[in-house]
């Protein structure tokens, strides 16, 4: 069982059947996760580099444990300790990295596109791991696989994304992702935040909180990401907080069983109070876990992993 495909650079071209296929594989890989040993050689022999240009604490470790469970050897390249920092193109790095024999490189860079850069450039399979405002393909999958868990479904929920759209990455990934499960979709948070063209994706969009919360099943809360801002967009953290944090209050115009989303790291007492973030709503650190599984999956598909998961 694969995906058929080289790369995954993003959900925006892969079709419903692709994601489900990666979304079944992630639940039997879940028992693998939650099981007393966390070990199958699925991909041994294999060998996988994480090569990020951008700090992560959730997402690279996640791919490594993910590639370590399915018995792969994984090395890790942070940009300020390679060759980078002396002039090193991106290109060359990629290369010098494939020459050693990799089969697989998950890539973060600020810079939307760096990873088609090397799928077109490399042999070995390139997975997007968050490339600049652009996509973060596996963080949306989990949002996915997450949901589904809770609610056994996505087609015809309400998803409400809510905060910096504008510069989120998670937020176009999973509006790829849950416009193809037909979900009823709505962006919101302060109007220099909303992409001005962002309905033509086939979302709601509006600076109104509280008309977007109403019935909603899911909201899925976006850190404020400062350091892509150059500044003015809201005037202080503090009326951020106060008009667009969500609050116990606020979620009460949400259907009783809404889940509370967060792809971390979460600023509490900004977009989120952690009486929210502590609550039986929230499902982050379920999130987290299931990244493991969807990580393992994608992993799983693009490497042709020769042993059956059940």
């Amino acid at each position: 069982m694969s995906l058929r495909r080289k790369d995954l650079l993003g959900l925006e071209d892969l079709s419903r059947k692709e994601i489900d296929r990666i979304l079944d594989t992630a639940e039997r890989m879940r028992g693998i996760v939650d099981g007393p040993v966390k070990k199958l050689p699925a991909l041994r022999g294999k060998a996988v580099v994480t090569l990020f240009f951008e700090p992560s604490t959730r997402t690279r470790n996640s791919f490594e444990l993910a590639a370590k469970y399915l018995g792969a050897d994984t090395v890790s390249v942070a940009a300020q300790a390679s060759s980078v920092q002396k002039g090193e193109t991106l290109l060359d790095t990629a290369r010098n990295l494939e020459a050693m024999g990799i089969d697989a490189v998950v890539i973060r860079h600020s810079q939307s596109g760096a990873p088609h850069l090397l799928a077109r450039a490399l042999s070995a399979s390139v997975i997007n791991a968050g490339d600049g405002i652009h996509e973060h393909p596996t963080q949306a999958l989990l949002d996915l696989f997450t949901i589904r868990r809770h609610k056994g479904r996505l087609e015809g929920l309400k998803v409400v994304i809510v905060g910096d759209i504008w510069h989120s990455r998670v937020a176009r990934s999973n509006i790829f992702g849950l416009s193809k499960y037909g979900a009823e979709i709505w962006v919101t948070g302060p109007a220099t935040l909303l992409p001005p063209e962002i309905e033509a994706l086939g979302v709601r969009a509006t600076d109104r909180l509280e008309e977007a919360l109403e019935g909603a099943d899911v909201v899925n809360v976006l850190r404020i990401q400062l350091e892509r801002q150059a500044g003015g967009y809201f005037p202080s953290l503090r009326e951020y907080s106060r008009f667009w944090g969500i609050t116990r209050e606020k979620l009460a115009l949400c259907r009783e069983d809404v889940l509370v989303l967060h792809p971390g790291p979460m600023n509490r007492g900004v977009e989120i109070t952690s009486e929210v973030a502590e609550s039986d709503r929230s499902v982050v650190l379920d999130q987290v876990r299931n990244g493991v599984a969807v990580r393992m999956a994608v992993l799983y598909l693009l490497l042709g992993g020769g042993i059956a998961v059940g």
